[in-house]
This record gives C-alpha cells, sequence and structure tokens, in this order.
C-alpha cells in the first residue's frame, strides 16, 4: 500500500493562489489586463494593469504609471511638479489667492475665466471650467 501525501496550503500560499478581491467595491476580484487609456494633453495611453470584474476599477501597478509618466515627459506633455510658495490675503470676508503671471501666460488667463475650486485632504485645487 503506497501513502499518498497531501501538502496543505500555508494562509500566505492560499492567498497567493486566490484572485485579489477589489479594494473599492470588494465584491469582484482583480483581473490582469492590458487595455487601460489614460489620456493627457490629448495623447492616449494604453496600460497593463487590473481591472475589477464587478465594478470595473481599474488599477496600474507603480512600473506602469513611472513608465507612462517617462514617456509623457518625453513628449514635453508631463512637467515638472510646480509648487510655489503665495501669501493668502484678506478682502473683505474673502481669502485671495494671487496666480504668479507665468502661470497666467502660459494658461492664456485674462482674469475673468471661471474656475472650479476643490479641497483633496490639505490641498486646494483649482481647475479652469472651460
Amino acid at each position: 500500500m503506497t501513502q499518498r501525501v497531501v501538502r496543505s496550503l500555508s494562509s500566505r500560499e492560499r492567498k497567493a493562489s486566490r484572485p485579489a478581491r477589489c479594494p473599492v467595491c470588494g465584491k469582484g476580484v482583480l483581473l490582469p489586463v492590458d487595455d487601460i487609456t489614460s489620456e493627457i494633453e490629448g495623447y492616449t495611453f494604453v496600460e497593463r494593469g487590473l481591472r475589477c470584474s464587478a465594478c470595473g476599477e481599474e488599477f496600474l501597478p507603480e512600473e506602469e504609471s513611472q513608465r507612462m509618466i517617462r514617456v509623457a515627459r518625453r513628449l514635453g506633455i508631463w512637467g515638472e511638479p510646480l509648487k510655489l510658495r503665495r501669501k493668502l490675503s484678506r478682502s473683505g470676508r474673502g481669502t485671495i489667492l494671487r496666480i504668479p503671471a507665468d502661470i497666467e501666460h502660459s494658461l492664456g488667463l485674462t482674469g475673468d475665466e471661471e474656475v472650479l475650486v476643490s479641497r483633496a485632504g490639505r490641498k486646494i485645487v483649482i481647475e479652469l471650467s472651460r
């Protein structure tokens, strides 16, 4: 009589063999895909990543994101992050932020544009509403 050895998987091995659950919806599994598209300044990038089978949320690995940024920089459409120090001032009941002239000129601002202002954590995000 031959004895058959059955090896059980450790919890780490079981987790590695199971597809990951979606962190957004918690229902679907993350499946590898190679058709995730991103658009920057009219250029479309196609990247590899993971997509949830239930909600469709897409996740890019860090390497793919960095590759896309390198290509975008070569194309001249991804600048270095611009962090300028500015002091806020008061006017009546409101707070004023002055936009630096070089940014004003590069965006073609005339001073009568409508903008969208939102908060992201401790950041203030300003977008042109064109």
